[in-house]
């Protein structure tokens, strides 16, 4: 028999099963108009990402596990968020399992009710809730219930040039040693700079969240803006000033787009970004500094180092599925201890406490980026952003000071500006108050 005979024929005894369990399964599948037979496809639509294609790969071993078929749907970010605008505002049926932002859509999800409770479906023993890191578990909350299971989880790496810090002891350890060193190494007449990053008014803005709480910051604090506050005040002059003193011209215009390939090319000392990017810097096709690069925690600032650790990609279940249960297999089964580890010892980095104590899930990894990782998970935060309902207009706002910083005007009296505005959106708002 071929095999793909031989799947059609554990297809086939799927749906027979599927179909003897049919009453019990789709009594729980209450919403929206008929039930599903047995044909239906589990629907997942996803970001096409290293760990949606994972997955995707490894799909055939879950349709044996529940009997049915599996279709996945991989998107880029703006094409999925554009799905899910059309498909929840419908009440659509025709999605099952979503790979969501937690600090993104989860809040406008969840204020509209299209995420399912998964509050008492993470108690599951088996599953282990508590075994995620605790910032971002924390982040899967939404209005006090778990709206979504974090897969993917994200910090920001100190990247650095071995080569060039040796007479200086290492890699910085504090704030203070990084703007010395990075306004030391630059070389701006021979297109050289100590420190290159995220320089654009709202895409700067998760980057900088770092600084921020290593200053002693944060963007809402009791529930008013923290952004006019001295600890932020010095947040926003560092990074400005760091950029300015140390950057590359264009700075304000830059994403992570445009400041990866600067240090990937050897025209940068310094870089903190994501640590999920850090392949770029060892593919021999777009670095030329793959022997060069080395991997640092986040520096520490006036109130210690607080990097954020959040949960970049999460899986959610539609409020609208008539495939609730089967939705819910797949995540436990998608985001379970076994797969996680899978996943994560081929450099994917997951949201398991467990998965960053085995050195078997991190043999894939660079020994300095695993132990910098594992350091910042430990201190990090689960947000990078304020935690609001209108998160691209809190980013507009709170980014404008870092402009400012960047282009070497005065930072105080737009800071207090940006601070007015932010106060009065947040009580228009009124996500901050849910949290």
């Amino acid at each position: 028999m071929s095999t793909s005979s031989q799947l059609l024929s554990r297809r086939a005894f799927g749906r027979l099963a599927a179909g003897a369990a049919g009453a019990g399964v789709l009594s729980a599948c209450s919403t929206g108009g008929g039930k599903p037979s047995a044909n239906t496809p589990l629907r997942v639509m996803a970001i096409n990402h290293v760990w949606s294609q994972a997955i995707k790969r490894r799909t055939e071993e879950f349709e044996e596990r529940i009997g049915r078929r599996v279709s996945m749907t991989l998107l880029t970010a703006d094409q999925l968020a554009s799905s899910y605008n059309v498909k929840l505002n419908a009440s659509g049926t025709d999605v099952d399992v979503m790979m969501v932002r937690a600090l993104q859509e989860q809040l406008v999800f969840g204020h509209n009710g299209w995420l399912a409770d998964l509050s008492d479906r993470v108690d599951d023993a088996a599953f282990d809730w508590p075994d995620f890191q605790k910032a971002p578990r924390e982040a899967s909350v939404t209005a006090g219930k778990v709206l979504s299971v974090p897969v993917v989880t994200e910090r920001p790496a100190l990247y650095y040039r071995k080569d060039l810090v040796e007479d200086l002891g290492g890699p910085p350890r504090t704030l203070d040693a990084l703007m010395d060193a990075a306004r030391e190494l630059t070389r701006r007449e021979q297109g050289f700079y100590g420190y290159v990053g995220r320089g654009q008014r709202s895409g700067a803005v998760s980057q900088w969240s770092s600084f921020l709480y290593s200053h002693g910051g944060d963007f809402v604090v009791d529930g008013k803006s923290g952004i006019g506050s001295p600890e932020a005040l010095a947040a926003y002059e560092y990074y400005g000033g760091l950029l300015a003193k140390a950057g590359p011209p264009g700075a304000t215009n830059m994403s992570l787009e445009q400041a990866m390939p600067i240090f990937a090319q050897g025209k940068a000392a310094f870089y903190i970004d994501a640590d999920a990017i850090y392949s770029s810097f060892l593919d021999p096709k777009v670095s030329k500094v793959r022997e060069s690069v080395g991997f640092a925690p986040f520096p520490a600032g006036p109130a210690g180092a607080r990097p954020h650790n959040i949960p970049s990609w999460s899986l959610g279940i539609n409020t609208f599925s008539l495939l609730r249960d089967d939705a819910w297999e797949f995540i436990r089964w998608a985001a379970g201890p076994e797969m996680s580890a899978a996943l994560q010892s081929d450099g994917i980095p997951g949201a398991r406490s467990s998965v960053w104590s085995d050195p078997k899930t991190l043999a894939s990894f660079p020994p300095d980026l695993a132990e910098a990782m594992r350091i910042n998970a430990e201190r990090g935060r689960g947000y990078d952003r304020p935690r609001v309902l209108q998160v691209g207009r809190a980013r507009d706002i709170v980014g404008r000071p870092l402009v400012a910083g960047i282009l070497g005007q005065s930072v105080r009296p737009v800071v207090r500006d940006a601070d007015a505005e932010f106060a009065e959106f947040l009580v228009r708002d009124n996500r901050h108050k849910e949290s």
